[in-house]
This record gives C-alpha cells, structure tokens and sequence, in this order.
C-alpha cells in the first residue's frame, strides 16, 4: 500500500528537534515479532488479527497431525 501524502520534507508542525534516536528501540524489540508479509499475502489478510487467527488454525492442524503421526 503506497502511501498519498508521501512529501519529500518534514511539515512544519512537526517538531523533533528534542527526540532521541533509538531511545526505545530495545525495549520495543524485546516484547515484538514482527513478519513483513509478502504483498499478495497482505491482500488476503487485512489485519494482524486475521493473519494470527489463520495462524492458530493452522497450527491446529498441525498439532493434530502430530498426535495421529506418534
């Protein structure tokens, strides 16, 4: 999804001259799994919620699948 608004400078009304790069970038990435989901992937799943709910079915299955293999 590209985005519309794309400008090539900052707006004047943001003001970041006081912010910290990376200041909460570990804690962030402590408690986050991110997954770039590929574009024709991303059409089927609108949201994090239906991706995960696919996720969880599948996973069922193959938990399934791996008590009928023993």
């Amino acid at each position: 999804m590209k985005n519309k608004h794309h400008h090539k400078e900052m707006l004047p009304e943001y003001d970041f001259s006081n912010g910290v790069r990376g200041k909460y970038a570990k804690q962030f990435a402590s408690g986050t799994n991110l997954v770039a989901l590929a574009p024709d992937v991303a059409e089927i799943f609108p949201d994090s919620n239906a991706v995960n709910e696919m996720l969880r079915a599948v996973a069922k299955i193959l938990l399934r699948s791996k008590k009928h293999a023993v």
